[in-house]
């Protein structure tokens, strides 16, 4: 997947920081998952419980998403669209105010409540806490040179690149329906890799820990405001 070559993508890997491929990030990441897991079970069996009686279907989503070394997982998410449009190809990207999101689907949206699922993809270890946001294959097939380094780094339920582009649905939604996907792939998705890329290169534990931090604060924030 993608187009590089041995040479780049050697090179490229060789600028990553040790603490991003290693088994101490890796122990940190099952360490805190079960933590989070066990401190949250009730509060996800109770959203599960609402998104299943509000509206018609299963309350995961599952889709497949590209994880380390190009090998493809089922990320997990509760489900916040209707089921009769979410695995439709123009729910690939959503963005502010689109019909298909249900009125829970929207709370867990602003509140980051449809992501704790992906908890259980960290355990399992297609995930870790810290790194870029694992995309569909589609959209990671266009990446070139070295954002292709990328293929080979586990993603992460939050990142540099997550806290920037948090309200990365606005700003879809500022452009036409027919272009929204071609600008996702000419100009946010270029951006977050390499944001992500120079995360990867710089990785240490307590860069991680600030990440993790921001992220709580994100959304704690966020989810107050206005949407």
């Amino acid at each position: 997947m993608g187009n590089t070559s041995p040479t780049a993508f050697a090179s490229g890997l060789s600028n990553v920081a040790p603490w991003a491929l290693s088994s101490s990030k890796r122990a940190l990441d099952i360490a805190c998952a079960v933590l989070f897991v066990t401190t949250t079970a009730p509060l996800m069996v109770i959203l599960a419980i609402v998104v299943k009686a509000t509206s018609p279907g299963p309350f995961l989503f599952r889709q497949n998403r590209i994880g380390k070394n190009g090998k493809e997982f089922a990320v997990l998410k509760f489900r916040t669209m209707y089921s009769s449009t979410g695995n439709s190809p123009g729910a690939l990207i959503t963005r502010s105010g689109d019909c298909r999101i249900t009125p829970v689907g929207r709370w867990l949206r602003k509140w980051k409540l449809d992501e704790l699922p992906q908890f259980f993809n960290v355990l399992k270890g297609d995930m870790s806490l810290v790194g870029h946001r694992p995309d569909m294959s589609k959209y990671m097939e266009t990446l070139t040179g070295q954002d292709c380094t990328i293929l080979y780094l586990r993603p992460g339920i939050t990142s540099p690149a997550t806290l920037t582009f948090r309200n990365e649905e606005q700003e879809l939604a500022k452009v036409a329906a027919e272009e929204m996907e071609q600008f996702y792939i000419s100009n946010l998705l270029p951006q977050k890799i390499r944001m992500d890329l120079e995360y990867a290169e710089r990785a240490t534990f307590s860069t991680d820990c600030g990440i993790l931090l921001r992220t709580a604060f994100s959304v704690v924030w966020h989810g107050r405001g206005p949407r």
